[in-house]
Formats: C-alpha cells, structure tokens, sequence
C-alpha cells in the first residue's frame, strides 16, 4: 500500500516566501504558495532572488522537490533532507557549494545568508556556500531594507553561542566587496559562508534580563570603486555624534575596488559596477548577548555626501537602542525561529514594544503556529518602567533530524 500524499500547508502571496520554505525545511511540512504577484502586470510570478533563493534550498538538501507553475505564480515545495555540502551532490569547488547570483538580483546578499544560517545548524554534514555572480551584493540595500554583510557577521552570528552553537567554527568571508548597481541591481562580490556548528538540539534561551549599559560601539565604513578618504569622513562624523555617549568607539576602514563583470552586450568586455559607500554600527551592552546594529548606505543614484551617511547611522543606531529590549529586528526573527525548534522548553527573550510591534515579527508568529509551533506568550516587564516585553516561545523539539538518523 502506498504511503499517503502529505497534505500542504497552503499560503498566498510573496510576503515571508524565503521564512516560509526556512520553516517547511525545518519541520518537513510541504507548502503551497499561490497568487504570487499575480496582479502584477508587469512582472508576477517569481522574482530573481526567490528563484535563486529556491536553488540554494535545492543545493543544500537532498530529496526537495520544488515545483513551480507556467507563469511562475504558484510554488509547490516538498523538502527533503538538510545534507548541506556533500561531495558530489552541489559541492562543486571542493568542499564548496558555489551559488551564483544573476544580475537582476536586487536583494543584499544577508537575504540568502539569514535563512541559510537558521538551517546550517540542523544540517547532517557541515554548510560551505561561496556566492559569487554579478549579482552578490555585500552593501545594505535602500528599497529592500537587507542588513549589509558586516552587520551580518559581528551582530547576528555572536548569537548564535546562547543556543550552544559555537561560533568560532562559523566563518564568514568577504572575498570582495560591492555596493548595489544601477538601478538597485547587480553587485559582482564574493562572500563564503563556512558553518561547521551543527547540533542535535539548540539550548533553550532565557535573554530576559536588564540589557545593561552600552560600553562600546564597533564599525565598519566600506566603500567601493570610490576614494577611499570617503571612510574617513563617514567615520569622524559618525564619532562626531557617539563620541559625546560612548568613550569605547572604534570603526575600522574597509576600500576596494569596484567589481569587474561582464557586459551583457559584449561579453569579451568588463564593466565597473557596484561602486558605492556606506557604514555598519553594531553596539555591545554590559550585558552578554545584547547587541545592537545600524546599517547606511548611499542609494545607487548618488546624490549623498559621506558626512551624511555618517551621521544618519550614528543616530539610527542611537534610536534603535532607545527601542530597548535585547536584540533588535535584523535578529529577532533568528532567534525566535531557533527558539521555537529547539527543546521543548519554555524560553524568553526580552524585546522592545517596536520589535515586537514589527510586521515582520507578527508574521513569523502566525507562521510558526501554522507549522505547528505553539503560539507565544506576551507580557510586560514588570521590574522596570522601560516598556519592554518578555515573549515566552515553547520549542517544538524538531532539532536535527539528519543527525538522529545518522
């Protein structure tokens, strides 16, 4: 007798399609995404980087089948096995799974990296991707609103120690740098993602404490195919605003040069493309574990001058902390997500009143308990007049099903 057909899990349109097949992987639960931009006259369906985005889910599990309409407006997505690099089946540059992004690609390349670093944990064998194409792009975004690759690595992946994954075997190159191209789109940077932390089970996590003081604040100014004196300006008026709070501030200069690509129409030719500026904060509490980060970029088009884009992040950063609690959106949904596929135990994370407010975060709530999580708890803190919540999230005790098989 032949087993029965699993049932879908059925979902409309593009909102939160990368967390939707994030959470199918995690929990085995095919889905059946519909109506996605389907009242587009221009462009439904599919957009580039949810297609690349299917392609990298594909590479890194075994048994996936994906199945996408005619028009590109209906997704059906049946996962398999979380393998992550396995000679011979995607690794194809040693022990590398290379993933190209194409050109018309305008999300940061943290679209990719956010999710992928939630299912490396979970993966049977470690997880090395190296993004490369004419499409990468390292920098924050303006319309998308993706977090630059900095940000990435120095306020998100030091996270991931609360749930006892050690960090110091996750690596994250920045092979070369670039900024959005015209119009948004197209970058030409390498980066390569290393995750040898695989786990059984994620600890539970109890982050509800004061978030303390801030006692240093830490950057990166990056620029590319500019003049370098462009980090200069950004960093001394960044420490303009912050050196009057924190005394601890040090930004680091990071120059290259632009990214040479292929002309579409000459290949044999090169052009310069992602040139651009910008600066990632990220402040760190008294408090272990509480970080707080600020992306600024300057937009494709220009038109902004260094000074400016130092001290938009320096006050970004500044009402970001006055949010409170103790992470900030960029992360609240990552650690939410290995909460609630971790023991089953109740774990609490401190976020401000904004966080939780979030449209982000309100969606991730709805579709956990649609994947069978259990619905969160909300109350106020009691000990303090800062307005923050403490939100208690149950794990389901997924874990690592790759590893209980092995």
């Amino acid at each position: 007798m032949s087993d029965p057909k699993p049932e879908f899990l059925r979902f409309t349109g593009h909102r939160a399609f990368a967390q939707r097949l994030v959470l199918s992987t995690l929990t085995g639960r095919p889905v059946h995404i519909s109506k996605i931009r389907s009242s587009s006259p221009t462009h439904p369906g599919l957009a580039p980087h949810e297609v690349s985005f299917l392609r990298l889910i594909e590479a890194v599990t075994n048994g996936s089948a994906i199945d996408v309409s005619y028009s590109g407006t209906t997704v059906a997505y049946q996962p398999g096995l979380i393998t992550g690099t396995v000679a011979g089946a995607g690794a194809s540059v040693g022990d590398v799974i290379e993933h190209i992004l194409p050109a018309n690609c305008n999300r940061g390349i943290t679209y990719f990296l956010l999710p992928l670093a939630i299912l490396a944990p979970f993966s049977k064998s470690h997880v090395n991707v190296r993004f490369s194409g004419p499409g990468v792009i390292t920098a924050a975004t303006h319309g998308t609103g993706d977090i630059s690759v900095d940000t990435f690595r120095t306020a998100v992946l030091p996270l991931y120690a609360l749930f006892g994954i050690p960090p110091t075997r996750i690596e994250l190159r920045v092979l070369a740098r670039s900024c959005a191209g015209p119009g948004g789109r197209g970058g030409g940077g390498i980066v390569e993602l290393r995750f040898a932390s695989q786990v059984r089970l994620p600890k539970t996590l109890h982050l509800n404490r004061k978030p303390g003081r801030i006692r240093r604040i830490r950057g990166v100014a990056y620029c590319t195919g500019v003049s370098a004196s462009h980090n200069a300006r950004m960093i001394q008026a960044a420490r303009a605003v912050l050196n009057a709070l924190v005394s601890d501030v040090h930004i680091a200069a990071q120059y290259d040069p632009s990214p040479l690509v292929a002309d579409k129409n000459a290949p044999a030719k090169k052009r310069k493309i992602g040139i651009g500026f910008g600066l990632s904060l990220v402040a760190e509490s008294s408090a272990m574990g509480v970080l707080y980060a600020a992306d600024e970029v300057a937009p494709p088009e220009g038109g902004v001058v260094p000074e400016d884009i130092g001290t938009r992040c320096a006050y970004q950063l500044l009402e970001i902390i006055a949010q409170g609690g103790c992470v900030t959106g960029a992360s609240s949904s990552t650690l939410l997500t290995l909460m609630a596929m971790g023991s089953e135990d109740v774990g609490r994370l401190r976020l401000g009143r904004d966080v939780v407010g979030r449209e982000e975060t309100i969606g991730l709530a709805r579709d956990l308990k649609t994947f069978g999580a259990s619905s969160w708890g909300v109350r106020d803190v009691d000990d303090d007049d800062s307005g923050d919540v403490i939100v208690s999230v149950k794990g389901t005790g997924v874990g690592n099903v790759g590893r209980k098989v092995a």
